[in-house]
């Protein structure tokens, strides 16, 4: 009875355990990130039609999840976080919800480069140099 009670217990702390390190892509978000995928801003659109596919020499992926936060843009390769605010991102709730975010998703060694739409829609070539940058530096460094 033992053994079986300990067996038991093993299984569902290995259970729990696997849970604790899931943190990229989490189940929970997955309709979350769909919809947004599906209902992306201009700049959002813009933006993926210039890095998907490897153009800039390294994969990105859209919506990615990190804990229960969303990520725009990320290059896993590099730990880049490509944020593109609109509006909403100005008010002064809203920019201490984004500097929460970035707080938990860089315990991760994840970088966050930040663009407005505004930007990405207006001067897109210094956006992707900027990022250009950001993945040399990154893959440089140790």
């Amino acid at each position: 009875m033992i053994g079986a009670f300990q067996s038991l217990f093993f299984c569902e702390f290995k259970i729990l355990k696997l849970m604790a390190k899931r943190v990229f892509n989490r189940s929970e978000v997955k309709d979350l990130r769909r919809e947004l995928r599906r209902n992306q801003t201009t700049a959002e659109a813009i933006f993926w039609s210039k890095v998907r596919n490897n153009q800039l020499g390294i994969k990105f992926r859209r919506q990615y999840s990190v804990e229960r936060f969303v990520i725009d843009f990320y290059a896993p390769e590099v730990r880049l976080a490509i944020e593109l605010d609109g509006a909403v991102h100005f008010t002064d709730e809203a920019q201490a919800r984004d500097a929460e975010r970035e707080a938990v998703i860089a315990q991760y060694g994840i970088t966050f480069l930040r663009f407005t739409n505004t930007e990405v829609e207006t001067n897109l070539t210094g956006v992707l140099e900027a990022v250009r940058l950001k993945i040399e530096a990154l893959r440089t460094s140790p």
